[in-house]
């Protein structure tokens, strides 16, 4: 007879409460706390990825409204994900470095689905698929996210069908290579906003989400700086200084015309 299904059999709390293994000595306090935050990004990240690609669906069947609604979904994790970066700044600097010689070469920068999430917003980039093992399931991964089409691409499309001259340079650009940015792109964005309140607000969600993106990884930088100051990172970059640079905008396009409503 089966089982009958219950909290902990659905959810697997058992194997998730053994997946927190601490490798310092003692343990230190303070590692717990680290692994659950950074696993609990991942879950999130996971989340993230999967309701992307329903935006894109969505955006594939024309069905912008609940595009719209599931990106706010989005939204709403991405201001948990900030609001974790709080938690994890109630350990000081030197709580930090009584463990951080324990995580050798681990680091976030090797996280493989934070780099996924950066290709489905357009921010490509094959060299990225170096960091990770040949058959790993990881790089496998970013394989299928760096030839498959951006939610930006799929919003293009979108808009196409909604009757608007997508420039076909645009639509036909290397979907391996980042996005760029595109004048006559802007012109027809321009006519999107000032005659189309439906289409310039499924617009806006996209800076929305864009601009979410950015202070997440703006507090990542400010987090990074209040516990190891300018020290390299475990995995390999500068440290603050690397994740400084990547606070730029993945859709180009939608910030470039604000300069020109």
């Amino acid at each position: 007879m089966d089982r009958a299904v219950t909290y902990n059999s659905y959810l697997k709390i058992d194997e998730l409460l053994s997946l927190q293994r601490p490798l310092s000595d003692g343990p230190e306090h303070d590692e717990l706390l680290f692994i659950v935050i950074h696993q609990v990004y991942e879950l999130w990240f996971k989340e993230i990825l999967h309701e992307l690609d329903h935006v894109r669906t969505l955006l594939d069947t024309s069905e912008s409204h609940r595009a719209q609604h599931t990106l706010n979904r989005v939204l709403t994790i991405l201001k948990v994900l900030v609001a974790q970066l709080d938690i994890l700044e109630t350990m000081t600097p030197l709580e930090f470095q009584s463990f951080r010689h324990r995580l050798e070469q681990a680091s976030g920068f090797q996280s493989d689905q934070f780099r996924q999430l950066e290709f489905v917003l357009g921010r490509r980039s094959p060299q990225a698929l170096e960091r990770f093992p040949a058959g790993s399931r990881a790089r496998a991964a970013l394989v299928i996210r760096l030839r498959e089409p951006s939610l930006w691409y799929s919003f293009l499309c979108y808009l196409e069908r909604e009757g608007y001259p997508i420039p076909p340079e645009v639509l036909s650009a290397d979907p391996t290579t980042p996005i760029e940015p595109s004048p006559a792109l802007q012109d027809v964005l321009v006519k999107v906003y000032k005659a189309d309140p439906k289409n310039s607000e499924m617009c806006e969600r996209l800076v929305d989400l864009d601009e979410g993106v950015q202070e997440w990884r703006y507090r990542h930088v400010k987090m990074v700086e209040r516990t190891i100051g300018s020290l390299p990172g475990t995995g390999g970059s500068s440290g603050a200084g690397y994740l400084r640079s990547t606070i730029t905008p993945a859709f180009p396009d939608l910030w470039a015309i604000r300069a020109k409503l």
